[in-house]
């Protein structure tokens, strides 16, 4: 088994990181805030007194961070310095293809290895151990990398070269606000029209309306007793991060020259939601905002 180094243990890390010890790594932990880090050593996590701390003697590094700029500033000013020659470095962060490719670029030029692998399944498969990693990196690296992302998650698929698991994440998160916002859409349509919320759903989830968002997420309480709308719309995945995703997308699709219509309404309606303060709310909870409920609070 492997030291790791783990740096940032918000709700999706702290869930991640215990699954690394759970699989018989030695984890090495840092996070800016006490709380999170002393949750880890509860896990079993050995604390560390900063990143470089960290990561210093570490085989492999997992970082979990908000932004790109977080990216840049914790690997150009800190791990890159503390990091033995040959680490490899996991970038689990959801950030935008430029800087995944920019950090990735310079570990190569320093003799590190480095995948960027954003994650796919929110709060509740970071905590199981069921996360979809996306991955972009060498055919090298990835083989290296495929067995630490195996003891965080059920499916490990390598999408391509640097930069390409930030590519496949924000492509993968508009798709699923627009099918979202679409179930919703359909939900309130079926009650303005008095149809029972659960037939419409034993109907529809048998038939071509049938995706994901209606069948594993479905947004209204009742048809899937273990999505957040039976729980008060608790994240889950929150609308705030589910727009920051839309951001991502809507910034990548104009740099590359992409007419990407849909996810531009999906992230309007998104931040009208967030700006309505739905923004701690899973991102599910938009439906509230479509069948008019959501002022009545």
């Amino acid at each position: 088994m492997a030291r790791i180094a783990f740096i940032g243990l918000g709700n999706m890390g702290s869930g991640m990181a215990a699954n690394l010890i759970k699989g018989g790594h030695e984890v090495h932990a840092f996070d800016l805030s006490a709380d999170a880090l002393a949750h880890a050593v509860e896990a079993g996590a050995v604390a560390a007194k900063s990143t470089a701390d960290a990561v210093s003697a570490s085989e492999a590094v997992v970082t979990m961070l908000p932004a790109g700029k977080h990216v840049r500033a914790v690997y150009e000013g800190e791990i890159f310095a503390a990091a033995a020659p040959g680490t490899l470095f996991m970038d689990c962060s959801t950030i935008d293809v430029d800087s995944a490719r920019h950090v990735g670029g310079l570990a190569k030029e320093k003799g590190f290895r480095f995948v960027d692998a954003p994650v796919s399944g929110g709060v509740a498969a970071a905590t199981a151990g069921t996360l979809t990693f996306m991955v972009g990196g060498s055919e090298a690296d990835f083989a290296v990398a495929e067995p630490f992302l195996q003891a965080m998650g059920k499916a490990v698929i390598r999408g391509g070269d640097l930069g390409a698991g930030q590519a496949v994440k924000i492509c993968n998160n508009m798709l699923l606000a627009i099918t979202m916002i679409g179930t919703c859409e359909a939900f309130a349509l079926a009650q303005k029209l008095g149809l029972d919320p659960q037939k419409f759903f034993d109907i529809s989830s048998k038939a071509s309306g049938q995706s994901w968002s209606m069948t594993s997420y479905c947004p209204v309480p009742g048809p899937v007793p273990t999505t957040p709308a039976n729980n008060g719309y608790k994240p889950g995945f929150a609308t705030a991060m589910m727009l920051k995703d839309l951001k991502l997308a809507q910034d990548a699709a104009q740099k590359a020259g992409a007419t990407t219509p849909l996810g531009a309404q999906a992230e309007a309606l998104y931040a009208m939601f967030d700006n309505l303060g739905g923004g701690p709310s899973d991102f599910s909870g938009i439906y509230k905002l479509l069948d008019g409920s959501w002022n009545q609070r």
